[in-house]
């Protein structure tokens, strides 16, 4: 298929704000799409492969820049001179292209099949001179495009299509193309979704026009899958009248979720994320082969780190530094040991446990399971209709420092990568600080031309001096009428800008605000050594001077106050 008409149907949708429309057009689309140009759907959300690929295409606004110049013949400086006026590297590529003399268009209409091929060519570049052919892959491109093609290329390159086309959209467009648009249909699809984590599958399937074909979509170990996600509740009383009773209550671990697969003889792990960590914690593969029975399965776990010789938990962060690395495993695996709370199973011996209620699958789980303490245990677990009972298990959770608890459904299914209803979190209100904004990121997409992202920083010991403890996004509100929005936040502190580095700023300390947070955790990326996790805006304080905020010494007692260590009980 050639480019320009995918970049059409970009432009199509994007013209609409209407879900309805963008689906009735996407629909027309997958019906005259052939099954051979199937990975065009990867396209579609703004990707080169199926989700669970952990390959990315991880280029940079710079080297894009640097790409336009060259495919244009444009000084690099008048490319970033145009970003900064237009906010959207794709409208500066087509503007640029638009222009650019004829003596550099090479006369060739450019495929999705030569888009991917390239594209997919850039996250398997290493060594040396990758940037320059990196640079190559990409100028190719945007010298044979067309400035509409040459608008979602660089859109995609940069991970910011903007087309307003998400996975909910493409399985509707899909029961309207080749089924009916019912609610029945939308499900089936959504679950060969969940399953196999592979909308360019579900396409192919779908287009034989057999619903019922969908439902043969399964689950397969060593792919990794979304895992499901909680909604929160206020109150005990409500998580009851939401799920009934009884209901089964379980500890929300301060860690990081963990699904591990296990087949063939071949334990897999994969992060929420979708990233294999396999390598990073080899003790916990040994802890599945040896305490875990099965020939094959998925477990949904969470790991939680703690202190070799006292058996205190460790600071989340403390851990995750092992996600990440990739070098010295047998020494960080010595000095940061995870514990491994396992609380669902998906998948066991050749069978999807996915549409098993869920109290079979949690005591299934207790009978594969050998809890051995500080390795691999079953999630702590109470079943009770007793409002009395979960405060005394809420209270245990909260003082053994985790982060609250679950409840849960006893006859609900598994829905992979969905916030679901019969899963309900019950955690401590967030905590609150007055801060000051040093710094600020202008946005992109439809927050081009506004900050959205703010550095926050509370009072040093010195007269004047303020130390960063975190960045904020969320809390603002996009129109005025709701709030203090991003237009409005822009506003005040564009004449309060000191310095300018592409795009963020760093600015005179004035405006203060009252934030929330979750907790507090150490961090070496700021200077404070600590950083608030997720901050969120609750109001300006003009009535606050600046010698009234929060100080460092309020968050080093809070943080120590926060009893974040603690012995496994």
């Amino acid at each position: 298929m050639n480019y320009l008409k995918l970049a059409q149907l970009y432009e199509a949708i994007s013209s609409t704000t209407k879900r309805l429309e963008k689906m009735d057009i996407l629909s027309n689309f997958l019906k005259d799409l052939a099954k051979e140009d199937k990975e065009i759907l990867y396209l579609l959300l703004g990707d080169i492969y199926p989700e669970y690929d952990e390959r990315r295409i991880g280029i940079s606004n710079q080297l894009v820049i640097k790409a336009i110049s060259k495919a244009t013949g444009i000084e690099g400086d008048s490319v970033v001179k145009e970003w900064k006026k237009i906010g959207d590297l794709g409208e500066v590529a087509e503007k640029l292209i638009s222009g650019k003399k004829q003596a550099t268009l090479q006369d060739q209409t450019l495929t999705t099949k030569k888009v991917l091929e390239n594209l997919r060519k850039l996250p398997e570049l290493e060594g040396k001179g990758t940037v320059g052919k990196k640079l190559g892959l990409i100028t190719e491109l945007l010298t044979s495009a067309s400035p509409i093609e040459a608008k979602y290329l660089v859109r995609t390159l940069i991970g910011d299509l903007r087309i307003g086309i998400l996975e909910g959209t493409i399985r509707e467009s899909l029961a309207s193309a080749f089924f009916e648009r019912t609610k029945e249909n939308s499900e089936i699809i959504q679950r060969a979704i969940d399953k196999s984590n592979d909308i360019a599958i579900v396409f192919e399937v779908a287009k034989k026009g057999k619903i019922k074909s969908l439902e043969d979509i399964s689950l397969q170990v060593g792919k990794p899958i979304k895992a499901m996600l909680a909604q929160k509740t206020a109150t005990i009383e409500s998580a009851f009248k939401a799920l009934g009773k009884p209901c089964a209550v379980e500890y929300k671990y301060d860690g990081f979720r963990l699904l591990i697969h296990k087949g063939a003889d071949k334990i897999a792990l994969f992060t929420r994320s979708l990233e294999n960590v396999t390598n990073q914690f080899p003790e916990v593969v040994e802890y599945v082969k040896k305490y875990v029975k099965g020939d094959s399965f998925i477990l949904d776990s969470e790991a939680v780190g703690y202190h070799k010789k006292t058996k205190e938990y460790t600071p989340f962060q403390a851990i995750s530094q092992r996600i990440r690395r990739k070098y010295g495993i047998e020494k960080l695996q010595k000095e940061l040991p995870v514990e491994i709370n396992v609380f669902d199973i998906l998948y066991y011996n050749g069978k999807s446990e996915l549409d098993t209620p869920f109290e079979k699958r949690s005591k299934l789980l207790r009978k594969i399971v050998k809890d051995t303490p500080y390795k691999i245990v079953v999630a702590k677990q109470i079943i009770t209709e007793d409002g009395g009972k979960v405060t005394e298990f809420y209270d245990k959770a909260i003082k053994d420092n985790q982060e609250g608890v679950i409840f849960k459904n006893l006859k609900a299914e598994y829905k992979p990568g969905r916030r679901v209803g019969h899963m309900l979190k019950l955690k401590p209100e967030e905590k609150d600080y007055d801060l000051v904004i040093t710094g600020a990121e202008y946005g992109k997409g439809k927050r081009s031309g506004w900050f959205s992202s703010f550095i926050l920083s509370c009072k040093s010991g010195g007269k004047g001096e303020y130390l960063e403890v975190g960045k904020m996004g969320t809390g603002i509100k996009e129109k005025s009428e709701q709030g203090v929005s991003f237009e409005e936040l822009t506003n005040q502190i564009k004449p309060l800008i000191l310095e300018e580095n592409e795009k963020r700023v760093k600015i005179k300390p004035k405006i203060v605000v009252a934030v929330t947070y979750q907790e507090i955790q150490f961090s070496p990326n700021y200077d404070s050594k600590y950083a608030l996790r997720f901050p969120r805006f609750i109001a300006l304080r003009p009535d606050k001077p600046l010698s009234e905020i929060t100080t460092i010494k309020e968050i080093q007692d809070d943080f120590k106050n926060q009893k974040r260590n603690y012995r496994y009980g």
